[in-house]
């Protein structure tokens, strides 16, 4: 019988905190989709490699985690290079640690938001600085675009693999009545299909004008471990979570955010044997 090739959960290291709780916050998903680490560095000057503490970094972390784990070295600008490793290795995930560097707030529609914009797989960002072991409940937000039905089959797959609960969330405009009732018809569509899975599953509808500031403060209420959201680049303003929405929810969640990459392949997410 043929041994299925391992998946690659792709994690950029410069070091800072944020970075390192990304690495142990990979641990779990790592065996769960039965994936390899690659741990990638980025510098800019000859000097910068600090191959000991990648190696000795390298190290601690398959002992750790039981994982096959490798590093990578590579010269060039950060952002840049995750998206080209990513692809070059087929890498199923990336988790990033947004801290010094790979900061949204300081940049506007380039750096950071240009990795995730562009990087050729699914991102999972982290910027809390909670260590969570594991995923009970994942806050899935739905609009009404076509890519939606994409995130629907990554968070049934997340659930799936970590007996999570999935909360569904559908905020609105209050003036836009229209809207409201065909996103509460599909909310509705979309929790039915859940449950047919066999995973917990509620929904909940808010009236609000911020959509980013509306998805966090719910996800810190119930607790959730994970929000997932869609890349959807080209959409018109009028569209949520699209462009600023989306972007914005990363920027300002102390909750680890994945963002799915629309994506044409028979498979979205394809870990490992399981999907």
């Amino acid at each position: 019988m043929q041994v299925k090739e391992r998946g690659i959960i792709l994690i950029p290291i410069d070091f800072t905190k944020q970075s390192l709780l990304a690495v142990k916050q990979s641990y779990n998903l790592a065996k769960y989709t039965h994936s390899k680490l690659v741990l990638l560095h980025v510098y800019t000057k000859t000097g910068e490699e600090s191959y000991d503490a990648l190696n000795k970094l390298t190290k601690q972390t398959e002992q750790e985690s039981g994982v096959p784990t490798e590093f990578m070295n590579v010269k060039g600008d950060i952002y840049e290079e995750v998206d080209r490793v990513a692809e070059e290795l087929g890498a199923t995930l990336i988790i990033a640690g947004l801290e010094s560097h790979m900061k949204f707030r300081n940049i506007v529609g380039s750096s950071a938001s240009k990795l995730i914009r562009k990087a050729p797989c699914p991102v999972i960002t982290i910027r809390g600085n909670d260590h969570r072991d594991g995923c009970e409940n994942i806050l899935l937000p739905l609009d009404l675009s076509t890519e939606t039905r994409e995130k629907v089959d990554a968070a049934v797959q997340f659930a799936q693999y970590f007996g999570a609960s999935i909360r569904i969330l559908g905020v609105f405009d209050p003036a836009d009545a229209a809207y409201e009732n065909q996103l509460l018809a599909y909310s509705h569509q979309v929790k039915q299909f859940i449950k047919s899975k066999g995973i917990s599953c509620t929904n909940k509808s808010i009236p609000a004008k911020d959509v980013a500031e509306t998805v966090v403060e719910y996800a810190n209420k119930i607790e959730t471990d994970l929000i997932m959201i869609m890349n959807k680049p080209g959409l018109n303003v009028g569209e949520f979570f699209g462009g600023t929405d989306a972007q914005r929810i990363v920027d300002i969640s102390n909750i680890p955010v994945m963002t799915i990459q629309p994506m044409k392949r028979e498979s979205l997410v394809h870990f490992g044997t399981g999907f």
